[in-house]
């Protein structure tokens, strides 16, 4: 077996039957692995499926999350006391004099049900627009800029609380390799199991 190609993950998102997302009833998380040398030129492919997959013969309009990006702006929306409007400010000038205490901090907040709640209604409200466009995917990535603050695997089994699976297919690009049942970010930090996710891969 071998980790599917960009080509054939192209073609996978384009066919009828995968864009069905009755199908998965209890498992609609996807990971697409790839070569972390390759990570700033796979966010460009990422924008290329998403125009690529709008276009009429296909119609399907693609959320994509930069994970790291959107705990920005998550932190950003939040105060910390009458002070400091910005959570995230306040933890850029704190790290300055104490680092460990705002990695602490942020490990927290990426874990949080809060931050979980955030993206869970980012994706609702993609999906819930009514007009005639298809809306099955969410491509997830940013997964190694949220290192070491949020691990994959915590990712996937504390979302599956809001998870609805018969919504929608989630894609994720996850820069690095699985060896057994283990995923090993960067190809060099294990990232634990993969909790109910399945790999994409040529068989």
């Amino acid at each position: 077996m071998k980790n599917m190609t960009i080509p054939e993950l192209y073609n996978l998102l384009c066919s009828e039957d995968f864009k069905n997302t009755e199908n998965d009833i209890f498992y609609n998380f996807y990971i697409f692995q790839y070569p972390p040398e390759d990570e700033y030129k796979m966010r460009c492919r990422i924008e290329e499926f998403k125009a690529q997959l709008l276009r009429p013969v296909n119609y399907v309009d693609v959320l994509t999350i930069d994970l790291f990006k959107e705990f920005c702006i998550f932190l950003d929306n939040q105060s910390f006391g009458k002070k400091h409007p910005s959570y995230l400010k306040y933890m850029l000038k704190k790290d300055e004099t104490d680092h460990e205490a705002v990695t602490r901090t942020l490990t927290n907040k990426a874990n949080s049900p809060q931050f979980y709640e955030y993206l869970h209604n980012r994706i609702m409200e993609h999906i819930s627009i009514e007009d005639d466009k298809l809306r099955p995917y969410v491509f997830l990535y940013g997964i190694g800029s949220m290192y070491p603050y949020m691990r994959t695997s915590s990712l996937l089994a504390s979302y599956e609380q809001y998870n609805k699976s018969n919504k929608y297919k989630i894609i994720v690009f996850y820069p690095g390799e699985k060896e057994g049942n283990t995923f090993r970010l960067f190809n060099r930090i294990d990232d634990e199991h993969t909790y109910r996710a399945i790999l994409l891969i040529n068989d």
